[in-house]
């Protein structure tokens, strides 16, 4: 498998090479040189696989340099009850990601926050955290993960990361703007190679600070930087792999259909369904969620994509999702016109520059139907409706986020075409955003065991200005 940016720069040949280097030098995304076809055949075959199987079977697609042995290992020592053991009751750990009905054969959850951190980051984080060991290792190498959280990334990398010997992680996050339990995930950490900086503004802002300071190549190489945000190939990639686990749980045929609807900030989660659809699984609809800051929507619905300035980016009730640059969205543009790299260096180039970019006259937003989105956003009121109302009509408790994805999907669901069932994909279970379920619900969710005490911990982070050269100096200083 060859991989190669979405501006242009070359072709790189090595999956390990891709997951240590993070962004490309031309500031672009990677992705593979073609995608791989699954046909239904093979998914037939996958039927009966468990999670650690399905994954290695469908990241082999996407890794020619680790042995199939070595990566079979690194499957089965990630995706296992022990580390995935926060299960809601009655439901079997070895499933990972277990499948539950709302609405039998038409509306269901994929629980994907059973891991460490209770959101779905974990998913892919906790095979990051093994692939990185494992390449490291071989090159006798070390890395300093650099990242950027608006919420949960951050303690996903973190517990992925926490104590091993070759890899230091230096995580931003915007002061005071995540939920106390977010905040004790990170900064209660006391291990020696974690290093949490708030800084004092918006996710945007710290996500800019990443990007530049992986474009800024001599320091990148003089301090060894690497990525753990979606701007990762490896993150998407290890995504792409619960789509094809909740079709294989929702159907019986693999000649049927489904739907899926996702809670989306920085378009990660959506575009590893997007990549899915495109290795050939019978996505008839993938749905996009967002808050009140609807810039993925409004592209959907406009053509026009126009970030916002983090003064204008609005502070919610689902704070992972206070994001108004989606990283991310640039891979699914490279396919939407043609996997042209000169045109997504000039539309990158006019947000680069503050300015939005304008398709609705083009035939790409012609062509978008085909790839199969829509989309809608979700307000504060919303989210304390939908919680309040999966509560009483299904006895289920979901996070504001989730709450985004229910609520959306609603809108949806009866413009799929009959018997397409809709999975929505929970991104975090509810005790990490206590303040919004007790307005919902009058009440404070149920804490999983061993959490209890969490927010009660000593915490340690470093609060400085969003600028790259403060941070820059932060981590040149420790490594």
């Amino acid at each position: 498998m060859k991989y190669l940016s979405t501006r242009g720069h070359g072709v790189q040949s090595g999956f390990c090479d891709i997951l240590l280097g993070g962004l490309a030098p031309d500031s672009g995304l990677y992705l593979p040189e073609c995608y791989p076809r699954i046909g239904r055949a093979e998914l037939d075959a996958w039927r009966g696989l468990p999670y650690a199987g399905l994954a290695c079977e469908i990241l082999s697609r996407f890794i020619g340099d680790i042995p199939s042995g070595d990566l079979r290992e690194i499957c089965e020592r990630t995706y296992t009850p022990e580390v995935y053991r926060h299960a809601r009751a009655g439901d079997d750990p070895a499933h990972i990601t277990p499948l539950h009905w709302l609405e039998p054969g038409r509306l269901g959850l994929i629980a994907l926050s059973n891991g460490p951190t209770l959101a779905f980051k974990d998913m892919a984080m906790q095979l990051l955290g093994n692939l990185f060991e494992y390449a490291l290792e071989k090159r006798g190498e070390t890395i300093n993960i650099l990242g950027a959280t608006s919420g949960d990334t951050g303690s996903a990398a973190e517990y992925a990361m926490r104590g091993k010997a070759r890899i230091k992680v230096f995580m931003l996050s915007p002061h005071g703007k995540m939920s106390a339990f977010q905040r004790a995930q990170m900064y209660s950490l006391t291990d020696g190679n974690i290093f949490n900086i708030a800084v004092t503004g918006m996710f945007d802002e710290a996500q800019d600070i990443v990007k530049a300071i992986s474009s800024d190549a001599p320091f990148k190489a003089r301090h060894r930087i690497g990525a753990v945000n979606s701007i990762n190939w490896a993150r998407i990639a290890a995504q792409v792999v619960y789509y094809f686990k909740g079709y294989l749980a929702a159907t019986a045929d693999s000649g049927e259909q489904v739907a899926f609807c996702v809670p989306s900030g920085n378009f990660g989660n959506i575009c590893a369904g997007h990549i899915a659809r495109r290795m050939g699984l019978p996505i008839a609809r993938l749905i996009l969620a967002t808050n009140e800051n609807d810039v993925l929507d409004e592209f959907f619905r406009t053509g026009v994509y126009r970030p916002r300035k983090a003064s204008e980016t609005r502070v919610t009730s689902s704070p992972s999702m206070d994001i108004s640059k989606a990283s991310n969205f640039e891979r699914f543009v490279y396919d939407l016109v043609d996997r042209d790299p000169a045109k997504v260096a000039g539309l990158w180039a006019e947000i680069d520059a503050g300015r939005a970019f304008d398709l609705s006259r083009t035939p790409y937003f012609a062509r978008l139907p085909a790839f199969g989105f829509v989309s809608g956003s979700s307000s504060h009121a919303d989210r304390l409706a939908t919680i309040r109302d999966a509560h009483e009509r299904y006895g289920v408790a979901i996070d504001p986020h989730t709450a985004d994805g229910l609520k959306v999907a609603r809108q949806h669901i009866s413009g799929l075409p009959d018997g397409v069932p809709l999975l929505v994909l929970e991104t975090a279970q509810a005790a990490k955003f206590a303040d919004t379920i007790r307005e919902a619900l009058g009440r404070g969710p149920e804490i999983p065991a061993g959490l209890q005490d969490l927010e009660a911990l000593p915490q340690r982070v470093d609060v400085m200005a969003p600028d790259a050269g403060t941070v820059k100096a932060y981590i040149a200083q420790r490594t």
